[in-house]
């Protein structure tokens, strides 16, 4: 299947999704995860009318991000080490992934050197699962009065990473226990302005993503394909 024909089976699905849970499908983004794909193949992306890519490691990104970085707007998905900050700030426009404070720390102190205004997803561990990054819930209210005291950080969403199941129905409480979460968090009052998005959702479950209400769904093989393609 080719490029196109992939993009619109999923924006289908995606529809379907958004009239099933009362939605409208223009609030959700697909992020195009090109980490496994060439230059080449994100440049096809990105001709393909995609403008979100969503990439986990510098390393990986470094290239791609070199050649293409004026035309797509590059979102850091990965675990970010604090070490590596100094690699992709200024260079992702969002980074879905800020999980403890040492590394809130370190970008407040990069992006003030900067004078950047750094888009933050702050990741939480919904499931419970210990191989997962991300925060407790229960621990998120202090670490955003912590947040508080950072200005060049801007929280515009939370993120979450479902556990892998075998069926999608069973990933419906974490990505619901993160929108009340975030809904939880907008009625303290925590942030300057109300917590917009929700990046969660991936190949094997986006559709359930989608009806507990994602913004930003990370979509890796099933959307990009393969380089084998």
């Amino acid at each position: 299947m080719g490029l196109q024909e992939r993009i619109a089976q999923v924006e289908q699905r995606i529809q379907a999704a958004c009239e099933r849970s009362g939605r409208q499908a223009s609030d959700v983004q697909m992020v195009a995860v090109t980490k496994y794909v060439s230059t080449e193949k994100t440049g096809q992306v990105l001709d393909a009318g995609l403008i979100h890519l969503g990439e986990n490691r510098w390393q990986n990104a470094k290239d791609k991000w070199e050649a293409l970085h004026e035309r797509g707007v590059w979102h850091f998905i990965g675990h970010l080490q604090t070490n590596k900050v100094k690699d992709v700030i200024g260079k992702f426009e969002y980074i879905h992934s800020l999980d403890r404070l040492s590394l809130a720390k370190e970008l407040e102190k990069k992006a003030a050197e900067l004078e950047l205004i750094v888009k933050v997803f702050v990741q939480i561990n919904v499931s419970g699962e210990e191989s997962k990054y991300g925060l407790a819930p229960e621990a998120v209210e202090d670490f955003f009065q912590a947040l508080q005291q950072m200005p060049h950080l801007k929280v515009v969403g939370l993120m979450t990473m479902a556990p892998e199941v075998d069926e999608p129905e069973q990933t419906r409480p974490v990505f619901r226990g993160l929108r009340e979460l975030r809904d939880r968090l907008n009625t303290l009052g925590l942030t300057a302005e109300p917590i917009k998005h929700l990046s969660m959702g991936m190949s094997g479950d986006f559709e359930i993503a989608v009806e507990e209400g994602a913004t930003f769904v990370r979509l890796g093989s099933i959307l990009v394909g393969k380089e084998e393609d």
